[in-house]
C-alpha cells in the first residue's frame, strides 16, 4: 500500500500595519491587539507550518519600533519568514531591521521542501499603487529559469488582476501585462499571492492560482467603488504545496470575537 503524500504547509500574513506605540490604532482599531489574536490563531491551528510569507505594508508608520516587534513576534514560531515590501513601509528602517534576515527580503528566492517561493518587490518610492520595473521583471525571468525543476510560487504585495472594486483597482500593478507575458512561459508557476487588498479573493489564470489574504487588522469590503471598511474579522491564509504542484488553500479568520472599526472613515 502506498504511504499518503504529506503536504507542505505554508501560512501568509499579510497588511499588519503595526505602530511605534502599540496602543495606536488605524481607522478605529488597535493593529498591535488584532496581530497578536490572529497569531494565537495561527499557533492553534498550524503547528506543523514550514514557513511564513508576510506579504506588505509590515508598518503604518515606518517605525523601527514597529518592525522590531514584528520581527520578534514571527521569529518565535521557529520558521523561515520571507518578507515583502509594501507600500505603507519605509525602506530604510525596515531593512536595517531586516538585516539578519538575509536571502529572505523582496526581491528573493526561498526555498520550501522542493517549492520555490520568488518574492518581488512591486512598490513604487513614496508612491501607493504598484508597479514592476524592469529590473524587477528581469529578476523574475532569471528566478524562473533558474527554478524550471521546481514547483514555484510567486508573491508580491499589489494585485496583478483587477479586485472589482475601483478605488482599489487605481492602484494594481501597472505593468501586470508584462508580468503575466512572463509567468505566462513558465509552466512551473503553480500560484501567485498578494496582499494590499485586506480581503480573501481567489480565481485562475490558465493552470495558476489567484490568491489574496485578509488583512491582520482592518478588512476593505469588496466591490465598492469607493474606500469602504468590511465589518469581517481580521484573518490568515494557508496553503498546503504539495509534490506534484497541487496547491490546497483557505482562509482563517479569528472567531468570537468582535473587532470595532470607523465605518465612517473615507480613507487611510
Amino acid at each position: 500500500m502506498s504511504q499518503p503524500v504529506t503536504p507542505v504547509r505554508v501560512v501568509q500574513l499579510s497588511d499588519f500595519h503595526l505602530f511605534a506605540d502599540p496602543a495606536s490604532t488605524m481607522l478605529g482599531l488597535n493593529t498591535q491587539h488584532s496581530l497578536e489574536t490572529v497569531l494565537r490563531l495561527v499557533r492553534a491551528e498550524q503547528p506543523d507550518m514550514r514557513a511564513i510569507l508576510a506579504t506588505g505594508d509590515l508598518s503604518q508608520d515606518g517605525s523601527e519600533a514597529s518592525y522590531t516587534r514584528l520581527k520578534q513576534a514571527l521569529r518565535a514560531f521557529g520558521v523561515p519568514v520571507y518578507w515583502l515590501e509594501g507600500n505603507h513601509d519605509e525602506t530604510h528602517p525596515m531593512r536595517a531591521m531586516l538585516a539578519d534576515e538575509a536571502g529572505r527580503v523582496s526581491p528573493c528566492v526561498g526555498t520550501v521542501d522542493g517549492w520555490r517561493v520568488i518574492m518581488l518587490d512591486s512598490t513604487i518610492p513614496g508612491q501607493v499603487p504598484g508597479e514592476l520595473f524592469d529590473r524587477d521583471l528581469v529578476f523574475l525571468e532569471q528566478a524562473l529559469m533558474e527554478s524550471r525543476d521546481h514547483h514555484v510560487m510567486i508573491c508580491l504585495h499589489h494585485h496583478p488582476v483587477p479586485m472589482g472594486s475601483r478605488w482599489l483597482d487605481e492602484q494594481q500593478v501597472a505593468n501586470s501585462d508584462a508580468f503575466f507575458r512572463i509567468v505566462d512561459q513558465h509552466p512551473q508557476v503553480r500560484a501567485v499571492l498578494w496582499g494590499h487588498v485586506h480581503q480573501e479573493y481567489e480565481s485562475r489564470r490558465k493552470n495558476v492560482r489567484l490568491l489574496s489574504v485578509p488583512s491582520t487588522c482592518v478588512q476593505f469590503k469588496p466591490h465598492s467603488a469607493d474606500f469602504a471598511l468590511d465589518q469581517c474579522n481580521p484573518g490568515y491564509r494557508w496553503l498546503d504545496l504539495y509534490p506534484d504542484g497541487r496547491i490546497e488553500s483557505g482562509v482563517s479568520r479569528v472567531q468570537g470575537m468582535h473587532f470595532t472599526v470607523d465605518l465612517t472613515v473615507n480613507g487611510y
